[in-house]
């Protein structure tokens, strides 16, 4: 995908997760950071699949020679942690981390709202919680994007906020079949078909947060998720207008039909160069 002129510069990406390391392949844009768990100042990530989402969306790949760079290689980078160093959060820190991003949005200059996380409650209050949370921020212009969560293959089984109707909800192309076959599937509770779409998310190798020059291999709809936000962030940069409804079209409009049911592969996988162009 290098012959792709767009690299999303100037488009801000939150990234709702573990934190997020100093990386060398993030250079100077991480341009925000904020912990909601403990109040520090400084980047950190004390569980590592923070800095491994963000380097799938904005890593540009500087520690690899370009060998692992990340979809959108010039994105800034806005980390806030609600999750501590065994991914686990608090629904009142994620409470607080929304209306943070409705406070500042402007401010940050924050169009992408990256969510790899999720519940595994079905029908619980937190779940409702979550999915009213991220359906406000979509209301507000974000263009959300969630992880269908890994508690396939068993229908029903999309993880909140994922389960979403309004929100852009990402499955694992490579992770629908056989033993490994972990990939959120619809329908939901409300009989919507999710996901939305997929992207390839297993053995996907990516910024470590051990070291500033190291990467790590991850698998799950977590790596998934952030290809998408990463693609959404090159459009952006291309046509800064667009809505969140539009991309979601533009998405559905691009996406490559792997020929399975609409609950397992939604709209089918990214095709990023057809997005692009589109």
């Amino acid at each position: 995908m290098n012959h792709i002129k767009y690299t999303g510069k100037g488009i801000g990406v939150a990234i709702l997760d573990t934190g997020i390391s100093s990386h060398i392949d993030f250079d100077s844009r991480i341009k925000g950071f904020y912990d909601f768990l403990h109040g520090k100042k400084q980047p950190y990530d004390d569980n590592g699949h923070g800095t491994h989402v963000a380097g799938i969306i904005g890593g540009n790949g500087l520690a690899s020679q370009g060998k692992h760079c990340g979809i959108a290689p010039e994105c800034n980078l806005i980390s806030l942690k609600i999750l501590d160093n065994k991914g686990n959060g608090s629904m009142k820190d994620v409470m607080r981390a929304f209306q943070w991003l409705k406070t500042y949005k402007l401010q940050e200059d924050i169009r992408i709202v990256n969510i790899s996380v999720g519940t595994v409650g079905k029908g619980d209050k937190n779940s409702s919680l979550l999915i009213k949370g991220v359906e406000e921020l979509w209301d507000e212009g974000f263009v959300v994007v969630t992880a269908a969560g890994n508690m396939g293959p068993e229908p029903g089984s999309v993880t909140a906020p994922g389960s979403s109707r309004k929100v852009i909800t990402v499955g694992s192309s490579d992770l629908l079949e056989g033993y490994g076959g972990i990939s959120g599937r619809g329908p939901t509770k409300d009989c919507i078909c999710k996901p939305d779409m997929v992207a390839p998310g297993s053995g996907i190798i990516s910024c470590s947060s051990r070291s500033r020059y190291g990467y790590s291999m991850k698998s799950g709809t977590s790596m998934s998720t952030p290809k998408i936000s990463g693609a959404i962030a090159l459009m952006l940069e291309k046509d800064p207008f667009l809505t969140n409804v539009e991309i979601k079209m533009l998405l559905r409009e691009s996406a490559r039909d792997l020929g399975y049911d609409r609950n397992l592969q939604g709209w089918g996988e990214l095709d990023l160069e057809k997005f692009v162009q589109l």
